[in-house]
């Protein structure tokens, strides 16, 4: 086998989320982007002592798996979706047996309780960030998702299936009156240009859409035209606001350096578990309202009694976890390092009328020193890459008797669980929640009780 090589295998099996795994020579070859059961074709990129890496050239025969037809014109060219060729049924199959996998190489004697569907397979998305660019080098003026397996070409997804039908009226105006300004694009190499993203939100309970227009500053242009556009296009829903913000950044990222409301308001709300959130346009936020339920529903289950019990959410984002618990809990602490999300939980929990909610804004690692209150439960849910080693120290050091740990990321999950054991904790019941059909990803939710000595 030599580097730059093109060989055909099918694929035996699949780690969380994609890695494809296959033998050829007694060398285990990782591709990723596979569902096991296809036969690819693929090029070889690296080459190690009895493994290598390839990159996925071709589906030769599809798997098994494959029991359905793309919903999606741009399925294959958009790297968004990824099992758009596999039943919903398949779908939560193979990531109940991924995370389950995981789980058991770490934990023993746990009840597993399956994979919990989104309510919604289609149109379930409350917020999109477009991305302005070309499909191809020197292209027409594009307005959509990267490209698969690309980082500079944009597909222009006006039939997104995961989003409602008002995105994508938005998306074509949007995109139409660019074109037709001859505006640039935010090139991210030379970083000149001016359009960079279009970030839409939109309230499935209200139908309220916030409309976000991220410029960088190297052009002065009234949006006010643009404005009218949108108010006059058939939506269902109802535009809220319409936002300009500028953002020189070098790194592709949406953030804001100054934002302006051209119209309307800069938030809207949404309903969850008969609790209200104000939604402002860079709150975090869920992106499956009907899926966060059925995920927080599922965690305040496996919570239980918590009269007179003093909670602790880290990694509480916006507070939703924590206002949830709120009103039968004696108080509930929440910390978060994203100040916004601390100042709009702050906000959300007086909407709410909650007043016994204390947010801290800081990193859990420095924050839980100075917290005055012993907890008597603690939810945890990190970001993607888990939680530092010496926070986790510090979290089990409280010794409380039960936790719920949810996470996006069962890889760093499993990592963690490993050091909860090893300190005393066992994982007692577990289930998968699928916030995001179409996709690889999936939520994770554990309750992890101390063993008695």
């Amino acid at each position: 086998m030599k580097k730059g090589q093109q060989l055909e295998a099918t694929i035996t099996k699949v780690d969380f989320p994609n890695k494809g795994k296959c033998t050829i020579e007694d060398r285990d070859i990782t591709i990723k982007g596979t569902i096991e059961g296809q036969k690819v074709r693929f090029q070889v990129q690296k080459l190690r002592k009895g493994k290598a890496v390839g990159r996925l050239l071709e589906v030769v025969e599809p798997s098994k798996l494959e029991d359905a037809k793309p919903a999606c014109q741009h399925f294959g060219a958009c790297g968004g979706c990824f099992y758009q060729t596999v039943s919903y049924a398949n779908q939560l199959a193979i990531k109940e047996s991924q995370v389950k996998g995981l789980l058991d190489g770490v934990c023993q004697d746990y009840v597993w309780e399956g994979i919990k569907g989104s309510p919604e397979q289609w149109a379930y998305r409350n917020k999109m960030e477009f991305s302005f660019g070309d499909e191809y080098k020197d292209g027409p003026l594009a307005l959509g998702m990267h490209k698969k397996g690309g980082f500079y070409d944009i597909v222009t997804v006006s039939d997104c299936k995961i989003v409602h039908e008002d995105y994508t009226k938005i998306l074509d105006c949007v995109l139409a009156y660019c074109m037709e300004q001859e505006f640039s694009f935010y090139h991210k190499m030379s970083h000149e240009g001016f359009l960079r993203h279009l970030v839409v939100r939109r309230s499935v309970s209200t139908g309220e859409i916030l409309v976000n227009m991220v410029t960088s500053s190297q052009q002065k242009h009234d949006f006010q035209p643009l404005v009218e556009r949108i108010l006059a296009l058939p939506l269902e829903g109802r535009l809220a606001g319409f936002l300009h913000t500028i953002n020189d950044s070098l790194s592709d990222v949406v953030k804001s350096d100054e934002t302006h409301t051209l119209y309307g308001k800069d938030y809207f709300y949404e309903h969850i578990l008969g609790l209200k959130f104000k939604i402002s346009p860079f709150s975090f936020f869920q992106t499956n309202s009907r899926g966060a339920e059925v995920l927080y529903e599922t965690a305040r289950g496996y919570i239980g009694e918590t009269k007179d019990k003093v909670i602790f959410d880290l990694y509480s984002g916006t507070g939703t976890i924590a206002q949830m618990m709120a009103p039968v809990a004696k108080k509930v602490v929440g910390v978060e390092i994203i100040e916004e999300a601390v100042e709009a939980a702050k906000v959300n929990a007086e909407i709410n009328g909650l007043t016994n909610c204390q947010f801290i804004a800081g990193d859990v690692l420095k924050v839980i020193d100075d917290v005055k209150d012993k907890p008597d439960f603690i939810v945890l849910d990190p970001p993607r890459d888990g939680i530092h080693p010496k926070a986790l120290k510090k979290i089990i050091d409280f010794g409380v008797d039960s936790m719920v740990y949810i996470s996006c990321k069962p890889t760093s999950l499993v990592r963690d669980l490993e050091v909860l054991e090893e300190a005393g904790y066992q994982v007692e019941k577990a289930c998968a929640v699928d916030m995001f059909p179409g996709t690889s990803h999936v939520e994770t939710c554990v309750l992890l009780q101390r063993r008695t000595m």
